[in-house]
């Protein structure tokens, strides 16, 4: 199918910060508890020995992701590991919580963060987990091409592929917001009168969801992106799907040669 970058609610920027936040609650508590990112740690491993200075700079953070189990797994062989949290719509209480599990290893950007233009003085890998597909084709481009001209390496992953597979659990996706929401953490009222008695996020979150399969990049997209940077040649690039469960993860990982 072709790709189609219809409007995602989390994109409006007259959408209730709440309701926002409630989202990538969800989205973070999935990634988590799935530990969704597996099959790619040793993609991210890869990025970080390139960076040389042990720090993730992870962009369009939304709720945090699945940075709680990521972390878990790369502090077995990097106990020195940083990761900093960023957004252009930053979750200030879901990063509080997500620093508070692991102090020493989680810091967050307050300010507004543009996926676009990353300010020079965060250093390190730069990630996205399930945000690439949120913009355009140039806008994309520019993310990638920031990376290339501050000389930083950068790594993308998303959950799912535009493909019939992916769009099913979005359109079951209200059940699962259903039966999770008590387990989500930290506890706010507000998701659970948005859940049950006004069921706006269960909708909202598969209509989302639904939209993001039909705006996921292809490897042949993404590999073509490339050819269309500035100075590509100076990085070296790979592109992928790895597999995994309950969900194949796709990938691009961007890197300065040496």
């Amino acid at each position: 199918m072709g790709r189609v970058h219809a409007f995602e609610f989390e994109d409006l920027k007259w959408f209730p910060r709440n309701l926002r936040n409630y989202a990538t609650d969800f989205l973070r508590f999935g990634a988590n508890r799935f530990d969704l990112y597996k099959p790619v740690i040793s993609i991210i491993q890869k990025g970080i020995e390139h960076a040389g200075n042990n720090t993730i700079v992870d962009i369009a953070s939304g709720g945090g992701g699945g940075l709680i189990k990521i972390a878990s797994h790369l502090k077995e062989t990097n106990p020195a590991l940083k990761i900093i949290l960023s957004d252009y719509y930053p979750n200030h209480a879901a990063f509080e919580s997500t620093k508070r599990m692991m102090p020493e290893t989680f810091e967050y950007v307050f300010e507004s963060v543009d996926a676009m233009a990353v300010p020079p003085s965060l250093k390190g890998l730069r990630t996205q987990f399930l945000s690439f597909h949120h913009f355009r084709p140039e806008q994309a481009k520019a993310i990638l091409q920031n990376a290339i001209d501050s000389q930083q390496p950068i790594a993308i992953f998303e959950g799912q592929q535009r493909n019939l597979k992916s769009m099913i659990p979005m359109l079951l996706s209200p059940f699962t917001v259903l039966f999770t929401t008590p387990f989500i953490r930290p506890f706010k009222f507000g998701r659970i009168v948005f859940t049950y008695l006004l069921p706006v996020l269960p909708l909202v979150i598969m209509w989302d969801g639904i939209i993001s399969v039909l705006r996921t990049y292809t490897v042949e997209e993404l590999n073509t992106m490339i050819l269309e940077l500035s100075h590509y040649d100076q990085f070296v690039w790979e592109v992928g799907i790895a597999k995994g469960q309950p969900v194949n993860v796709g990938y691009l990982l961007g890197v300065p040669r040496k």
